[in-house]
């Protein structure tokens, strides 16, 4: 195994909180679910700069966690008001770190407390940090507050937290621990966007499930990860099941694909090569883009997550930008992963009426994912795929937001033959009890789906007989069925106009491609 990335001397978002606080900056916003792993951080901060630490929440108040007396009595404070006046009564350079006080950020007179707060320790050595997990700055703050992005534990933090793990076991003779270097590289990755705490309860549930800690627990901890994936409501989450062999014909959007298989890992950056960075799937409905996202991740066994920008825009208004940084910190935070956005042209379709149709919105949205795509530095490969080339803003399309554009077409008749022939074996029937070549010349035009439904439709009629699924089922769905390429013939034309000399082609043939 790669030896594991060496640490950085100080994490940026650390050494960007020591600068502030020597600054003298009078309030400071630190965005974290951890609250624990924050309190210890400014714990030793506070050692390095003389300071005092103050905690307070609503259900505590005020207290010196030094173990001095406070200024006041804990439980007088639990009222913001009387916080904010007892912080201005503190006649010694401290750390109060506000807990969930974004709460109290809707009440006009606490921002106006706190305003005045932040002007009066301007002349003092105490900073006043709001923790909490979500950002919310009333626009009177905006100028006062400065913010600081706490980032999940990166490998280096977990990789300590497992090593306590096992001195733990070990010592206590609870579990058996085979980790391997590589084993344990490969858990470490699969904790990756948990918390310290969800990766510490991942650990021990993985020990606690078998008695021991092992390869077999890298799936269970990949497990946790899709709860954290899912709570977040924009993302789902879709276990690496399908492989590359499920897809019938595009031969040459495969050996792109296989050529990148090792391109996140360790080797591959000592190489010299950056990560992938993303594909345009554009195509005919029907013609396996979507399963092609699905069979990506499962071919580089990376988790797949499927942002639905219905989801981004839905909501109060002004939220949807926030969604969409949401879902990208959320995809950012379980890196590597395969990001596929379905048909993204949807989502884009209203930009260039955006002004006027809902007042920016769609505009600002769609400014926000064409910066992320040509400006992330996070381990995310974007799957996108489109049916309408006409929906899509044509900035989406220019180089450097993708690797490739790749366009998949109907399939020909050899892979329309290894279509029906995925079909059949995954519906337990022989391939060589049906006349394949006949079937494929028989769906001349059909999609990959069209053909999976045909031999759907087929399986019905022998089964309504009473009889084993037999050639002429099939022949009679196929002939029963009016596919795309006729019911769309001019749209697929158009389509495949545009595509000839803008695109890759999936697949060997002029501009035939395969899918199911």
């Amino acid at each position: 195994m790669a030896p594991a990335p060496r640490p950085p001397a100080t994490a940026p978002w650390l050494e960007e909180l020591d600068i502030l606080i020597r600054a003298r900056y009078p309030l400071l916003y630190l965005v974290s679910w951890e609250e624990h792993r924050v309190e210890a951080v400014l714990a030793d901060l506070a050692r390095s700069h003389g300071k005092a630490v103050f905690h307070w929440s609503v259900t505590r108040g005020l207290r010196n966690m030094g173990g001095a007396r406070s200024p006041a009595q804990p439980e007088a404070t639990r009222d913001p008001h009387e916080a904010l006046a007892a912080i201005e009564k503190l006649n010694e350079p401290a750390l109060v770190v506000l807990k969930d006080f974004h709460a109290y950020l809707e009440d006009r007179s606490v921002v106006r407390a706190l305003r005045e707060l932040a002007h009066f320790l301007k002349s003092t050595f105490t900073t006043v940090i709001l923790l909490s997990p979500t950002l919310n700055i009333p626009v009177e703050l905006e100028k006062e507050v400065s913010v600081v992005d706490v980032p999940l534990p990166d490998y280096h933090d977990l990789l300590r937290l497992l090593k306590e793990i096992v001195a733990l076991v070990r010592k206590g003779n609870k579990a058996t621990v085979e980790l391997s270097r590589e084993t344990a590289d490969q858990l470490i990755k699969a904790a990756l966007g948990l918390t310290l705490s969800e990766a510490e309860n991942a650990f021990a549930k993985a020990i606690v499930a078998d008695g021991k800690l092992g390869p077999e627990d890298i799936k269970r901890i990949q497990d946790e990860k899709r709860q954290v994936i899912r709570k977040s409501g924009l993302l789902e989450y879709y276990p690496p099941e399908e492989s590359l062999g499920s897809v019938g014909g595009l031969r040459n959007l495969k050996a792109w694909l296989s050529q990148r298989t090792a391109a996140f890992g360790e080797r591959a950056r000592q190489f010299g090569l950056p990560e992938p960075r993303g594909l345009l799937l554009l195509g005919v409905q029907g013609c396996g883009k979507s399963l092609t996202a699905k069979a990506v991740s499962a071919h580089w066994n990376l988790p797949l997550l499927r942002l639905d920008m219905g989801r981004i825009f839905s909501g109060l208004i002004g939220s949807s930008e926030e969604n969409l940084r949401k879902a990208i910190r959320v995809a950012e935070s379980v890196a590597p992963v395969v990001l596929w956005v379905d048909e993204i042209e949807k989502g884009l379709s209203g930009v260039a009426s955006s002004s006027t149709a809902d007042s920016g919105v769609s505009a600002r949205v769609f400014g926000t994912l064409l910066t992320w795509l040509q400006e992330k530095t996070a381990p995310v490969f974007v799957v996108a795929t489109a049916n309408r080339i006409d929906g899509l803003p044509p900035e989406v399309l220019r180089k450097g937001r993708f690797d490739e554009i790749f366009f998949i077409d109907l399939p020909e008749q050899a892979e329309r033959r290894d279509i029906f022939r995925i079909h059949l074996e995954r519906r337990k029937r022989h391939p060589a009890n049906f006349g394949l070549d006949a079937l494929a010349e028989l769906t001349e035009g059909f999609s990959g789906a069209e053909i999976e439904q045909a031999v759907i439709a087929g399986l019905y009629e022998a089964f309504a007989e009473g009889t084993e699924l037999e050639q002429r089922h099939l022949a009679r769905a196929i002939q029963e069925t009016f596919p795309l390429s006729v019911t769309m013939k001019s749209e697929i034309d158009r389509l495949r106009d545009w595509a000839r000399g803008r695109t890759r082609p999936a697949s060997d043939g002029v501009m035939g491609e395969g899918g199911s």
